[in-house]
């Protein structure tokens, strides 16, 4: 029997609501690691070579680079710059050993994507500290 005459068991959706779809741990970390790298390409590799660029030119180009991450809105954009890059990494690392077949399990998966969530929310709280 061809595949267009079975009938279907049950209807189809029309269309995905991606945000009504309660999605697992793994697939949200998945997702953070996505958004996490989109977030350190497109702000803060700019952001890190402009400070560079500034701040190697002279002393004052150094005074005048640390000057926007002084107040609070350059300080929470320090932090989630430096979330982004632990939970990066460490997303990353979860992945790689994913891809060696290590924690491939439900459980196990489940387990690391957690480990991951917690410990980048942790480093961030120590570097927030630091910052403050």
């Amino acid at each position: 029997m061809a595949t267009a005459d079975r009938p279907v068991a049950r209807p189809r959706p029309v269309y995905l609501d991606l945000f009504s779809i309660r999605q697992p741990l793994p697939a949200i970390v998945s997702i953070l690691h996505r958004i996490s790298g989109a977030l350190l390409f497109l702000a803060g590799i700019p952001l890190l070579l402009w400070f560079v660029q500034r701040s190697l030119a002279s002393p004052e180009g150094f005074a005048a680079a640390m000057a926007p991450f002084t107040g609070v809105v350059g300080k929470i954009a320090l932090l989630v710059l430096a979330w982004a890059y632990v939970y990066h990494l460490l997303a990353g690392l979860r992945h790689l050993a994913l891809d060696l077949h290590v924690g491939i399990r439900l459980q196990p998966a489940r387990s690391s994507a957690a480990v991951v969530l917690v410990l980048s929310i942790l480093i961030a709280l120590i570097v927030a500290v630091r910052l403050w």
